[in-house]
């Protein structure tokens, strides 16, 4: 019999009921596609788990995962376990695609983290853990790579609790012989097992040098267990043994209250430990109902899911990969998003990574892609029939950190590249697309040099786009230090009517921000009403550029003289006029260029603060200031001003540095002064850009 809880509630180990999504999550190539591997094996998906090396893997299919050998979107697949259906979603660990697991983990009902003994690592284990605490979802820690562990797992423990704001909780040690790991004692159990490749560990007896280890370490995480549970802290303090019923109804109670991490520990790719892993899911890890707690969804109403991740396939069209949260969705059935978008569900697919299985319906709880979604975007909640659903993924897309400018090799490509982007970005959150006029440029910009390159690779693969990537433009400008004046006269004579237009521009520099300035000291009438708006339109023209190439800015223009013809006057020939004397009084009032400096803040652990440091200095940057960064601990931040110009690969060194985890945010802060050889160098370039 289950155990009543402490407070005196109902028992709280029951297992989830229905279909369960699990998320596979942790740092770069910590493992977690092998685990995923290693468990459609294990499940009987697949009759050999695949391995990223050989490029057979079920997930990592697409060209540019095998090409990379990383996770660039989602793996998905759903399979049985001893009865029970579970989709795994096998998220990408590298910091640039990280944006991809935050709409997964909304709808899933508890995570597996996937991570290894390396001190490299541990900032990037970081930065997972903080988005599961931040999302609230329930989660393991699985201990990757044991057998070729080489510290003390009481140590390595240590090293990953410096990442964790939640108590880890070792369930399982490792059975070391000749300073190898063989196999694992299970502390809930009392068990030993020794592993076996490829194959369910087999149960040994415990070995006499084994006891009191094992006996220190359960009574360690009995201790911890606890802390949440008064009647085990009375059978401890009594020095009774606790049944073993108590034991794993704290273990999923206070997994699921998320008081404690799990730890469990095995080698992926020899597919150990996966066994024990997937009966810990399936014993303790939460079901559909306490997600929809979690989440704020009721359990009545119409049949609702929540889209996770969208994609494009040649064939099949677009595919909205979502979970039922609610009810059951079916081919055909009518839904709406909670943005207001109407669909009709042409079809209800179960994904075992590139393989799909039609279905008639979708159950509650299950995982599916939906094809034809039409205006669905991923995070959008889907509802049957055609009342509005209220939103519930509040996932923000992430601030760029590298852009390109991008354009097609050959131009009969430009109307099929604007619908390819459309879909890349529909399809990936994290990036993002500008169409700049000034440079006549279309920016692409993504997480990072790798996120970068798989969209271009994407671009050519999926939607046979080929482009051309280059820098983007500085958005240069110029303004004036001095004072000047100049007359402007238009006068032409072709026959009938001629044109006629005289002003005198008086131009004077303006504080930083103030932009361009016009004003009217026009008396007596010398030019008249009707052209005054002209003579600013035509200053407003020039000003566009400027005597050294670029927009001019912070500027004062006075109209003070003129004359005009009572005939040949007209709004064009003032125009002109104006452009005449800017022309000439501009270079006379010692004309200057600036740059856009950016407000930069760079987050990197402690121990990167002097490489950090180095970058921004050679970036012709100033820093401004050093702190802890905010709830983070073993985190600094930098802030900086660094010219746009400077900004250029910042973010390739910077994650160089940081062993991939640092990372920044820019917006632009104010134009500086240009002087100098840099000065010079700019203004040639720029004159020989506009001679071509």
């Amino acid at each position: 019999m289950a155990a009543i809880s402490a407070n005196g509630g109902s028992p709280s180990g029951v297992r989830g009921k229905g279909p369960r999504c699990i998320a596979i999550v942790g740092p770069f190539q910590s493992g977690k596609t092998s685990l995923f591997e290693s468990i459609l094996e294990r499940c009987g998906a697949v009759s050999r788990a695949g391995s990223v090396k050989t490029r057979n893997s079920v997930g990592d299919a697409s060209a540019e995962a095998r090409a990379h050998q990383m996770s660039t979107e989602p793996n998905v697949a759903t399979v049985s376990f001893l009865g029970e259906r579970f989709t795994f979603i096998d998220c990408p660990g590298s910091i640039e695609f990280l944006h991809e697991m935050r709409h997964v983990l909304t709808a899933v009902d508890a995570a597996v983290v996937v991570c290894e003994a390396d001190d490299r690592k541990a900032p990037a284990l970081e930065l997972v853990l903080r988005e599961l605490e931040e999302a609230d979802i329930p989660r393991f820690l699985f201990l990757n790579k044991i057998d070729t562990a080489t510290r003390r797992v009481r140590e390595t423990l240590a090293l990953l609790q410096r990442a964790s704001r939640t108590p880890l909780l070792l369930r399982q040690i490792p059975i070391w012989r000749n300073g190898i790991a063989v196999g694992f004692i299970d502390l809930a159990l009392e068990r030993a097992f020794v592993y076996r490749e490829h194959a369910p560990s087999e149960v040994v007896p415990l070995a006499a040098e084994e006891f009191d280890r094992e006996r220190d370490a359960r009574f360690s995480m009995l201790e911890k267990l606890a802390d949440y549970d008064d009647t085990l802290m009375e059978d401890l303090l009594g020095d009774i043994e606790p049944p073993r019923d108590l034991i794993f109804d704290d273990l999923a109670r206070e997994l699921r209250e998320r008081h404690v991490v799990p730890v469990l520990i095995g080698a992926a790719e020899r597919g150990n430990g996966v066994t024990r892993l997937l009966k810990a899911l399936r014993h303790e890890a939460p079901g559909l109902e306490a997600t929809r707690g979690r989440i704020g969804v009721v359990n009545s109403g119409a049949p609702l899911g929540l889209v996770m991740k969208t994609w494009h396939s040649g064939q099949g069209g677009k595919l909205s990969l979502a979970r039922v949260l609610r009810g059951r969705l079916s081919e055909g059935d009518t839904v709406t998003s909670s943005a207001g978008i109407e669909a009709r569900i042409g079809g209800v697919l179960e994904l075992k990574g590139p393989e799909q299985l039609r279905q008639p319906v979708a159950e509650e709880g299950e995982v599916a892609a939906f094809s034809r979604l039409e205006g669905v975007r991923t995070g959008d909640a889907i509802a049957a029939g055609k009342v509005r659903p209220d939103a519930i993924s509040a996932v923000v897309p992430p601030e760029p950190v590298h852009a390109l400018a991008v354009t097609v090799k050959e131009r009969k490509d430009d109307v099929r590249l604007a619908a390819a982007l459309a879909r890349l970005i529909e399809e990936d959150t994290g990036l993002s697309l500008q169409h700049l006029s000034e440079f006549s440029e279309m920016r692409l910009s993504g997480q990072g040099e790798m996120h970068l390159r798989v969209a271009l690779e994407r671009l050519s693969g999926r939607y046979g786009v080929a482009v051309e990537s280059a820098a983007t433009e500085i958005g240069y400008r110029e303004s004036i230090r001095g004072k000047a004046s100049a007359r402007g006269r238009h006068r032409k004579q072709s026959g009938g009517h001629g044109q006629f237009g005289d002003v005198v521009l008086e131009i004077a520099p303006l504080p930083r921000g103030e932009g361009i300035r016009f004003v009217d000291k026009i008396t007596g009438g010398v030019v008249p009403r009707q052209y005054i708006s002209s003579v600013e339109a035509g200053v407003r023209d020039f000003c566009q550029r400027g005597p050294l190439g670029f927009p001019l800015v912070d500027i004062e223009v006075t109209l003070t003289d003129g004359s005009y013809h009572t005939v040949d006057s007209s709004d064009m020939a003032f125009r002109q006029a104006a452009r005449i004397a800017m022309s000439e009084a501009c270079p006379q009032a010692k004309p200057v260029l600036l740059e856009p400096i950016l407000a930069v803040e760079i987050v990197i652990p402690s121990d990167a603060m002097s490489r950090a440091s180095a970058l921004v200095s050679a970036r012709r940057g100033q820093i401004l200031g050093y702190d802890a960064r905010p709830g983070w601990r073993g985190w600094d931040q930098i802030n900086a001003q660094v010219p746009e110009a400077g900004m250029g690969g910042l973010i390739v060194e910077l994650r160089s540095a940081t062993s991939g985890v640092g990372s920044f945010s820019a917006r632009f802060d104010h134009l500086s002064e240009l002087a100098g050889k840099p000065a010079d160098a700019v203004v040639a370039a720029q004159a020989m850009a506009q001679a071509r």
